[in-house]
């Protein structure tokens, strides 16, 4: 992470560390052996082979959904503002997010997994791009911090995604857009819990809508392409 980028994250934080650990090139909030997201779909992403696949899999899902393009189309993100990709993976999407918001802006992203964020790092990271190891579902962002808040193919992997959801709605700003987006929407992805996922979760068709509504949203939309659904608002 760039000098620049730190000292802007560090005034987002909760509890900024008094000796921040950035060796890898991202900040580092987890102690060693802190991944809770267990099971073999999870052990999956967190290896090598994983962070490649994912990486392909997310180029082709955008290719596939050119209705709706990149999410910062429709997030309206100030020039300047702050935005936040929860589940960053490869970082392209937390990428594009940092053009979206100029050079006086900034884009995290955060992730659990090491291979992911060595990958993101590499890829990705410039003066306004940043990158943290945390847990999606205690995210160390003071309240109403970002401008802009997406998650994208990360909910379905994690113990608590609502958990998760509310701590987006938490840390985004009154008047401002989050968008999510899961592979495991509807009824075909019942068909998931067939296979060998080891804990993926399938979301019902209004599941996501009904609990960003729950969490205050207005606006609420929600969007279907097969097992994939797009859910977005604002909050108030």
């Amino acid at each position: 992470m760039t000098e620049s980028a730190l000292r802007m994250a560090e005034r987002l934080l909760v509890d900024p560390p008094e000796h921040p650990d950035v060796s890898k090139g991202y900040l580092d909030l987890l102690e060693d052996g802190a991944d809770r997201n267990t099971g073999a779909i999870q052990a999956l992403w967190a290896s090598q082979l994983g962070s490649l696949f994912y990486d392909n899999a997310q180029t082709v899902m955008r290719r596939l959904m050119t209705a709706w393009h990149e999410p910062t189309e429709w997030l309206n993100i100030p020039v300047g503002g702050t935005a936040l990709d929860v589940g960053s993976g490869p970082g392209n999407v937390t990428a594009a997010l940092g053009r979206a918001v100029g050079p006086g802006g900034l884009a995290l992203g955060v992730d659990i997994s090491e291979p992911m964020l060595a990958r993101a790092v590499s890829a990705e990271a410039g003066p306004n791009v940043g990158f943290l190891r945390a847990d999606a579902q205690h995210l160390p962002f003071r309240d109403e911090s970002f401008d802009a808040v997406v998650s994208i193919a990360m909910l379905q992997l994690i113990p608590d995604p609502a958990t998760a959801l509310a701590e987006m709605v938490r840390v985004l700003r009154s008047g401002r857009r989050m968008a999510v987006m899961v592979p495991t929407a509807g009824p075909a992805a019942n068909l998931l819990r067939y296979l060998p996922t080891a804990g993926a979760h399938s979301f019902g068709d209004d599941e996501l809508g009904d609990t960003l509504e729950g969490l205050g949203l207005v606006s609420v939309r929600t969007k279907s392409i097969g097992t994939v659904q797009w859910v977005r608002g604002r909050k108030p």
